[in-house]
């Protein structure tokens, strides 16, 4: 079973507008975090990946749902879990709670990429097994 992977994050005043709700853009740099972060937890590093792989993840196409507005000093927390994979692409189910209230949801699309040419390559086997553990 692929685990879920969990990253909290408090929203401070720069996340918010004028309304102190954050602003519709930061939803995708929490969720791009959580990504990270999940990468990180798996001993993987992008930056490492690319100069000692030649690869790098790409998100090639997101779909988010906004449910209910996260506020300023909300604790959010974040997950993420790979859903399905194919050779060069995988799909990753991410939501945003706050509590119990389900704040968003979103479906991304990372495409792998050889990262000298930034064209589709297909993810390599020990890449797959760490992610899909």
């Amino acid at each position: 079973m692929i685990e879920t992977y969990n990253h909290q994050f408090r929203v401070y005043y720069e996340d918010t507008d004028a309304g102190g709700v954050v602003y519709h853009a930061n939803y995708l740099n929490f969720f791009e975090r959580t990504r990270t972060e999940w990468l990180r937890s798996k001993g993987l590093q992008q930056s490492i990946m690319s100069q000692n792989e030649n690869i790098v993840l790409a998100i090639r196409h997101m779909d988010i749902d906004f449910i209910k507005p996260a506020r300023l000093d909300d604790l959010l927390t974040i997950s993420c879990r790979p859903m399905s994979y194919k050779k060069a692409s995988m799909q990753i189910e991410q939501t945003m709670h706050c509590g119990d209230r389900m704040l968003a949801t979103a479906t991304v699309t990372v495409a792998c990429l050889r990262a000298d040419a930034f064209r589709p390559t297909r993810f390599p086997e020990h890449l797959l097994k760490e992610l899909l553990l």
